[in-house]
Formats: structure tokens, C-alpha cells, sequence
């Protein structure tokens, strides 16, 4: 990479435009940037950095990149020109910028930051774009680069601060610093990634130890206290866990076998002992059986001697039940009729005593005769109702008239109200209206004139401020030019003082045998004396820039004296002479009347919205008035046609009610009559049938008594049974029957009676026994099920720990692996004996080839003294890998870095920064780096040690390097020839570019 030319505008300390041609500077091989303390130095390197990366360095960031000493319309920007990897590149940067609006009055707008990116194309002779993306551009020059902006401010621009800190530094720091510049995330990312697998696979393997611990846990729960042997008292992740489980499931298994044989064995003595007893219990059983059952035969026997009374008295009264079964349909018909005989009678009775007095004495055919007439009279009246129902319609309508009258009466008085105030109320809302659009035009006046008020009352205000503020920097600025004004006298008697003796000086520096640089005598026999008071260049040049700064402040009092004033003025011109106060009160009663005749504006839209508002209301309320007089004129002629056939309707239902309040109650009497004489006549003649049918059934009822031999009806009808009377009695005659016959069969069994004749059998201590033999049986039984589960579990949780032990090697395997590695790779395995992490290790190869290309550079410094060697001892109770040492060639010992003296130092954090360029850049991939700046430090340097250091420098060149030295040392002007001077002033700091 080498630069060629770069354009500043408004950026940092300069105001302006300035242009550094690097390509004049790099022709010499070694160029000065120098200037006094807070000229810009730095700023130079700022710009650089800011073109290629779009920020400055680490250590200045967050601050604004823009001159205080712009013009408000300057916009900052930064131009570099370079040449990397074969292509000619221009990179322009410019950051955001808040600028004056162009449009819309004052205030400010904030533009968005902007990049370009060109290549000049060679055989066209002109430049093209190639993008203005900020992303775009980053990724383009950090690929060209091969380094990150932190490595270029490392390693293209040398801060020699750093490196004697990274001298002085710890193994933790060195090893921040290396691992920002040579990139070693993915060996930590190694480490890490190991560290994890480490977790996972101890992980996988505490779970699966932990799966295999419980179910020895579930062995010995199933085993229960058959094994006297405790499990293991491991946990998950100990080592032999796995074969100590299987071994007492072993020894489980075993013990639970030889229980199971001997739970076997006593299950089948007990069956055996079981069927025995089985045997003699069912023999006792069939004894007792027969005996029970000789001994209720001959209860039953007894019992049914002793009722065989009440067994004849049911066979005879069954045979009564079937003589009186022949009497039974005539009972049931004479019933039938006198129930139906008696209901027809009541209705009959409740029919009569609904009638009148008249019908009492009337029989079924008279009643009829009475219903057809009174039915004829009553289709009668149909014409009735239907005059009673028009005049019903009449009524409402003749009501409805009158409600109609008297609503357009109503309408007819509001609308003359409201019309008669019709003129006075137009005249108010025009009034109103014209006082509102009065208003408005005082209104806008008023506002025309507000805002010049409020302007130059804020100008006054102003001018109030400044000239306080006027008084106080006249005041700063007689002091300053006092200040000044002593400065300087103290200056030139100090200068005089010192010409005075400027010959002691000279003669200080005289030396027996070499000519004077005055006279060119060789010899000295009366130099010059130093006298009491002399005066040293060291104390006139402080006097010097003593002066300078006061000199410089009184300048800047003085500029700012000046914008005050400025301010002052033009904050007077347009406030003119009128004092503050007055301003304020004409002020704030424009303010007042302007609101006045805002507030009276406003009710312009509502009063021209009443006006309408009201003229629709007017047409509204006329057209009613029309059409409430039309209503009522035709309205006259209506009521006397209604009138007319009323009256004529009114005769014609006097006659139909007769004495009824209505014709609808006539005809509802009339309805109830004809209901009543109708049903009268049918109940007569239902009544008449049933008699009749009464006095045959009493007849058929007695011949049938007669001829089923009982001597009245009533006696026949006593000796009928119903349909469950009869049921029973026949089931207690069946069962005598089939009672007799089993007791007969029973005491008639031969086995029976032999059994009988036996003693009694004793049936409770047989089965006594045989329960005895079945809970032997039951008990052997359950313990040999017991048993057999119990081997069964033990041997499914054996394998399933077997399979568990077989899947948990392989893991078991990678853990041990991964685990070696991961200790290996973090420093903390046995094996590695320095206790070094992979990190650390690349970069402690990365500082030994650091170490070796400065040590180049670091004899040639020192003179062949110092040599820089890297070291891997471990420091106190860390870790080893990032250690630095110097070897000192006189004494011939090895010694830590921190122990040299402050220009030692330098030259040696020098010669490692170089060493360190010379590594990164072939880490990077071999980017050529032509154009290095190094940053102050040779202030700390004696003559010879300075040539030595700039020798080496100038060496540089033979690797067709250009090197620029930042130092504000004034004995490196004299030393190197190309120069870049930054010059500060009130403006802002300017460049000067040339030879020293």
C-alpha cells in the first residue's frame, strides 16, 4: 500500500481546504510531520485512517470530525489517494453534516454521511466509479488491506506508547493486544467448541450413568431383603459404576433363583395335602346332605297335616267360584246398565236445571221444537252486526277528524308565531355574521403587525444580553493585552540579558585543539565566564512561548470582543432605540387584540350556519301552514257524510237489541238458549233408553241365577272370585299338590333313609381342614408368584442395564477423548506442562516470529546490546506462552523488558512495532506496505542513540518503504530534509509542505 495524495477540508483543526502530496514526501525515504502541540500532527494520520475505514482510531472516536473554524456552508470531507494491490484507488469520505437550510427559513438540517469509491482506469486515462455504498467500500478496502481498521492503526500507524506498554505488559494483555491483531478467535473458538463437546459428552454420560443407577435402584427394590449385600455407593460419573451394578444384579439373580426352587417345592406338598382333604370334605359334605335333607321331609310332612282343614275348605270354595262363572256375563251387563242408566239420569238432571222454569215440565220433544226457534231467530241478527260494526268504524273515524283538527290548528298557530319574528330574527344572524367577518380582517391585520413586535422585542432582549455581554469581554480583552504587553517586555529583557552573555555560552562550548565557529582560532586562552544572572536559551524560549500564548489569547479575546460587537450591532438595528420594556407592552397588546378578534372570527362559520339554518326552517314552516289550510277546508264536508249514516244505523239496531245492551249480547243470550234446549232434549232421550235397558237386564240376571242353582242373584254374585282371588287359590291348591308328592318321593330314597340312620356328620371340622389345606396352598402359591416376578424383573432390569452398559462404552469412549483434548487445548491436562491454552500457544508462536524480526532492527539500534527473545516460562500462578524478555549483550543475562531505561525503551518498542508491521503484513497475506508513520517518542533519545534509530529508518528504503515521523522534536528539522509542517492560527491549523 502507498499513498499518493490526500485532500482535507473542514476536518479537525483545519478550516479549510489542504493537500498533502505523500508521493513528494516518500520520494526522500524519510519525511517529518511536525508542528507545535495541538497544531494537527495527529489529525493528518486521522484523515487517513477516516478515508480507508469511514472512522478515526479507537482512542479518538466519539468525537465530531468537523472544524470548529469551517464556514457554516463548508462541508467536511476527506480525499485520499492510493495505490494497493495493483489498483489505483481515490476514497472520498465525508461524515454527517447538520448544514443551514437552503429553503424554509432558519434552522438547520442534517445531511446523511456519504462515500465514494473510484479507480483510475489506466488506458482509458480517466477515473470510474465503482461504488458509493458505505458497506460495500468497507469489505473492498478491508479485503484489499488484509487488515481490520484496529490492525492498520497497529501496524501502519506505530503508536509507540502502546508498544512500550506492550514492553511493560503482562502475559493477559500481550495476549489482547496480538489476538486484535493476528485474528486468533477461531483457536478460542476451538477451545471452546471442545469445551462444550467436554459438556455434552460428560453430560450424556452422568445421564446414562444416572439411567443405570436407577435401575440397580429397581433391582434392589425388587429384590427386596433376599440380598444382604448393598449397591455400590457411587454416583453418576465415577468410574466401575457400571461393573459393580451388573456384579450385585449377579448375586441378585442367584439368590432370587434358589428362593424360587424352594417356593416350588412347597406349592406342590401343600396341593397334595390340599386334594386329601378336598376328598374327605366332599364325602362328609354328601352325608350331612342327606341327613338335612331325611329331617325336612319329615318337617314338611308334619306341616302339611297340620293344614288339610284349609286345603278342603279352598277345594270347596273353587267349586262355588265355577258354578257362579255362568252368572258372571249376565252381573256384568245388569251393571254395565244401571252404571250407564244412572249417568245418563244425571246429565239429564244438570241438562234441565240450566233452563228456565218454562221447560221444566217439557219433555225431549218440546225441548227440540224450543231450540229450532230459538236458533232461527238468531240467524236474524247477522245484519245487525254488521251495522253495529260500520258504526263502530264511523265513531273512530269521526274521532280521528277531530284529532286532525285539532293538530293543523296547532300548526297553523306556531307557524303564524314563528313567522311573525321571521324579520327581526334575520336582521340578528346578519348581524352577527357582518361583526364576525370584521373581526377576521382585524384579526389578520393584527397578525401582520404581531410578528415584527415579537421580533424586534426578541432583538432587544438580545441587545440587552450582548451589551453586558460587551462590556465583560472589553474587560477580558485590556487584560489580555496586558497580560500581553508583559509577556513580551519580560521576553526581550530576557533576550537581552542573554546576547549579553552570548560569549560565556559560545566559549561553553570551545574545546582545546578544534577551531571556534566564531573566530576559527584553534586556541582559547581567555573564553568568556559565565556571570551571576546569565540567561539560557532554554529560559529565553519559554519566555518566548510564554508570550506566544498570551499573545495568542490576547488575539482570541479580541475576536471574540469582535462578534459581540457585531451581535450588537445587529440585534440594535433592528430593535432600534425603543427601551425593552416598551416593546414588551406594545407587544403583549398586539398579542391581546389579536386574540380578542380571533375569539370574535371564530363564531363566523356558526353564525352564517344559523342564517341557513333558520331560512330552511322559514320554507319549512310556510309549506306546513298551506298544507294545514287545505286540510281543514276540505275536512267539513267529510264529518256531515259520516254524521248522516250514522244516525241512519242508529234505528236499525234499537229494533235487533231489543232489551240486550248490545246486538253481540242478543245473540250470545240466543247461542246459550239453543246450547242449553238442545242439549236438554238429548240427555231426555238418553235417559228414556237406558231405563228401559235397566229393567231387561234385571230379568236375564235372575233366569240365570235360577238355572246355575243359586237361590238369588246376590248369593251368586257373592261366590265369584276375580281374576287374582282366583290365581291365588289356585296356586295354594297347586302347591298342596306338589308339596305332597315331593315329601312322598323324598322319604320313599333308599340312600336318604340309610343316611338317616347314620350319626351325624361332622361337616364344620372337614371343612375346617380343607380351608386350612387351601390357605397352605394359597400361601406357597402366592410365594413362589413372588418369587418367579421377582426373577422375572431382576432378569428384564438386568439386561436392560446390560444394553445400558453396552450403549454407555462408546460414550464413554468419546468423553475420555474429548475430555483429553479439551484439558489439552485449555492449558489445565497433565500433559501440557506449561499449562498453555491453544490461544495463547498460536500467539506465542505469532510474538517469537515478532521477537526474531525485531531483534533485527533492535541490535542495529542499540548497537548489537539488545536482543529480544520470547519465553515460555510460566509467570507466578499463570499460565506460560506470551512472556518477552531482553538479552543484554555486556552483561550476558536475560532480563524482563520492564527493567529498561526510557529511551531503551523506545527504541526497542520501535524495533518491535516494525517487527510486528513486518509479521501482520505477511499474515495478511503478503499486502505490501510502502507508507509507515510513526507516532512521537524520540524526544527521549540522545544524539547517537537518535542517529542509530533513524539509520535503521533510513534502511527502510531498501524495502522501498517510506516511513513518516509525528515528533514535534526540533532536532529531527535539522535531521530530515522532507518535511509536512502544520501550522496553527486563529483560523484553524494550515500544512506546509517542503524541505527543513
Amino acid at each position: 500500500m502507498r499513498l499518493h495524495r490526500l485532500h482535507i477540508t473542514a476536518f479537525g483543526p483545519f478550516g479549510g481546504a489542504q493537500e498533502v502530496d505523500f508521493d513528494d514526501l516518500s520520494a526522500a525515504g524519510l519525511f517529518l510531520l511536525h508542528g507545535p502541540t495541538g497544531a494537527g500532527k495527529t489529525s493528518v494520520l486521522d484523515a487517513v485512517c477516516f478515508a480507508l475505514y469511514g472512522s478515526v482510531p479507537g482512542a479518538r472516536q466519539g468525537g465530531s470530525l468537523r472544524s470548529d473554524h469551517a464556514l457554516a456552508a463548508t462541508r467536511t470531507e476527506v480525499t485520499l489517494e492510493l495505490t494497493v494491490a495493483g489498483r489505483r484507488l481515490e476514497l472520498t469520505r465525508q461524515p454527517p453534516w447538520e448544514r443551514p437550510k437552503k429553503k424554509g427559513g432558519p434552522g438547520t438540517t442534517v445531511d446523511k454521511a456519504q462515500s465514494w469509491l473510484r479507480e483510475y482506469d489506466a488506458p482509458a486515462g480517466s477515473w470510474k466509479d465503482l461504488s458509493r455504498s458505505h458497506h460495500e467500500i468497507g469489505e473492498e478496502i478491508t479485503q484489499l488491506l488484509g487488515m481490520s481498521r484496529e490492525q492498520f492503526c497497529q501496524v501502519v500507524l506505530l503508536p509507540q506508547g502502546d508498544f512500550a506498554r506492550f514492553l511493560r505488559a503482562d502475559a493477559e494483555a500481550r495476549g489482547k493486544l496480538l489476538g486484535r491483531l493476528f485474528d486468533t478467535r477461531r483457536f478460542a473458538a476451538v477451545e471452546q467448541r471442545l469445551a462444550e463437546l467436554r459438556r455434552a459428552a460428560e453430560t450424556q454420560v452422568r445421564a446414562a450413568d444416572a439411567e443405570l443407577l436407577a435401575d440397580g435402584h429397581r433391582m434392589q427394590q425388587a429384590a427386596g431383603d433376599i440380598v444382604e449385600l448393598p449397591l455400590p455407593d457411587l454416583s453418576p460419573g465415577d468410574p466401575g459404576l457400571a461393573e459393580s451394578v451388573l456384579e450385585w444384579a449377579a448375586i441378585a439373580r442367584s439368590t432370587a433363583r434358589e428362593r424360587f426352587t424352594v417356593a416350588h417345592c412347597a406349592q406342590a406338598a401343600a396341593e397334595s395335602a390340599q386334594a386329601a382333604a378336598n376328598h374327605v370334605l366332599e364325602d362328609v359334605r354328601e352325608v350331612a346332605r342327606l341327613q338335612r335333607r331325611f329331617a325336612e321331609a319329615r318337617e314338611r310332612a308334619g306341616r302339611l297335616e297340620e293344614r288339610s282343614g284349609a286345603h278342603r275348605e279352598a277345594q270347596a270354595r273353587m267349586e262355588r267360584a265355577r258354578k257362579a262363572e255362568a252368572v258372571a256375563p249376565a252381573l256384568g251387563l245388569r251393571d254395565a246398565t244401571e252404571t250407564e242408566h244412572r249417568r245418563a239420569a244425571g246429565t239429564e238432571a244438570r241438562a234441565r236445571a240450566l233452563l228456565s222454569e218454562t221447560f221444566a215440565d217439557a219433555g225431549a220433544t218440546g225441548l227440540a221444537a224450543a231450540a229450532r226457534k230459538a236458533a232461527e231467530e238468531l240467524g236474524g241478527l247477522e245484519s245487525a252486526r254488521r251495522a253495529e260494526h260500520r258504526i263502530a268504524e264511523l265513531t273512530d273515524e269521526r274521532g280521528g277528524l277531530d284529532r286532525q283538527e285539532r293538530a293543523d290548528e296547532d300548526v297553523l298557530h306556531d307557524a303564524g308565531t314563528w313567522l311573525a319574528e321571521w324579520d327581526s330574527t334575520r336582521v340578528d344572524l346578519q348581524t352577527r355574521i357582518e361583526a364576525a367577518q370584521e373581526a377576521a380582517t382585524r384579526a389578520e391585520q393584527l397578525a401582520v403587525q404581531r410578528d415584527p413586535a415579537q421580533a424586534r422585542l426578541a432583538a432587544a432582549r438580545l441587545r440587552d444580553q450582548l451589551a453586558g455581554d460587551t462590556d465583560e469581554a472589553h474587560a477580558r480583552v485590556l487584560a489580555a493585552r496586558e497580560r500581553a504587553t508583559d509577556a513580551r517586555a519580560h521576553w526581550l529583557d530576557l533576550k537581552e540579558q542573554r546576547l549579553k552573555g552570548i560569549a560565556a555560552e559560545l566559549a561553553a562550548g570551545l574545546v582545546d585543539g578544534e577551531a571556534c565557529a566564531v573566530c576559527g582560532a584553534t586556541e582559547h586562552p581567555a573564553p568568556a565566564r559565565k556571570v551571576d544572572g546569565h540567561v539560557g536559551q532554554q529560559a529565553e524560549e519559554a519566555a518566548l512561548a510564554a508570550y506566544q500564548r498570551a499573545d495568542e489569547q490576547r488575539g482570541e479575546e479580541e475576536r471574540r470582543l469582535g462578534v459581540v460587537r457585531e451581535a450588537l450591532a445587529a440585534a440594535t438595528a433592528e430593535a432600534g432605540d425603543l427601551p425593552t420594556g416598551q416593546l414588551a407592552e406594545l407587544a403583549e397588546e398586539l398579542e391581546r387584540r389579536h386574540a380578542e378578534a380571533h375569539v370574535a372570527a371564530s363564531g363566523l362559520h356558526a353564525a352564517r350556519e344559523a342564517l341557513g339554518q333558520a331560512e330552511r326552517e322559514r320554507e319549512r314552516r310556510l309549506a306546513a301552514q298551506q298544507e294545514a289550510a287545505r286540510r281543514v277546508a276540505s275536512r267539513g264536508s267529510l264529518r256531515e257524510a259520516l254524521d248522516r249514516e250514522r244516525a241512519s244505523l242508529e234505528g236499525e239496531l234499537t229494533q235487533a237489541r231489543g232489551s240486550a245492551g248490545s246486538v253481540a249480547a242478543r245473540a250470545a243470550q240466543l247461542e246459550r238458549q239453543v246450547a242449553l234446549l238442545t242439549e236438554a232434549a238429548d240427555a231426555a232421550r238418553v235417559a228414556a233408553d237406558t231405563a228401559q235397558r235397566l229393567k231387561d237386564a234385571d230379568a236375564r240376571l235372575a233366569d240365570a241365577a235360577f238355572r246355575a242353582g243359586f237361590d238369588t242373584p246376590s248369593a251368586a254374585a257373592a261366590a265369584l272370585l276375580d281374576d287374582a282371588a282366583h290365581r291365588d287359590l289356585q296356586h295354594r291348591l297347586d302347591a298342596w299338590q306338589h308339596e305332597e308328592a315331593a315329601v312322598r318321593a323324598v322319604l320313599a330314597e333308599s340312600e336318604t333313609t340309610a343316611a338317616a340312620g347314620q350319626p351325624p356328620a361332622d361337616l364344620q371340622g372337614a371343612e375346617q381342614a380343607a380351608s386350612a389345606a387351601g390357605r397352605r396352598v394359597r400361601e406357597a402359591a402366592s410365594a413362589r408368584d413372588a418369587a418367579d416376578r421377582r426373577c422375572a424383573e431382576l432378569d428384564r432390569l438386568t439386561r436392560r442395564a446390560g444394553g445400558s452398559v453396552r450403549r454407555l462404552g462408546p460414550l464413554r469412549e468419546e468423553y475420555d477423548r474429548v475430555a483429553r483434548l479439551a484439558a489439552l487445548a485449555a492449558g489445565t491436562s497433565a500433559d501440557n506442562e506449561r499449562k498453555m491454552r491453544l490461544e495463547s500457544y498460536v500467539l506465542a508462536a505469532r510474538l517469537e516470529q515478532v521477537a526474531a524480526a525485531a531483534t533485527a532492527r533492535l541490535q542495529r539500534m542499540s548497537s548489537g546490546r539488545y536482543t529480544l527473545v520470547h519465553s515460555d516460562d510460566r509467570a507466578g500462578r499463570g499460565r506460560s506462552g506470551l512472556g518477552l524478555h531482553v538479552v543484554d549483550a555486556w552483561t550476558g543475562r536475560e532480563r524482563d523488558t520492564a527493567t529498561l531505561s526510557g529511551g531503551e525503551t523506545f527504541f526497542a518498542s520501535l524495533a518491535l512495532a516494525l517487527g510486528l508491521a513486518d509479521v501482520v503484513t505477511d499474515e495478511a497475506g503478503g499486502v505490501r506496505l510502502d507508507t509507515l508513520f510513526i507516532d512521537e517518542g524520540f524526544g527521549s533519545l540522545d544524539d547517537q542513540t537518535l542517529d542509530e534509530v533513524l539509520d535503521v529508518l533510513d534502511s527502510l528504503r531498501e524495502r522501498d518503504r517510506s516511513v513518516g515521523i509525528v515528533s514535534h522534536v526540533a532536532d529531527l528539522r535539522r535531521r530530515i530534509h522532507a518535511q509536512l509542517e502544520v501550522v496553527k492560527g486563529r483560523s484553524g491549523s494550515v500544512v506546509r509542505q517542503g524541505g527543513g
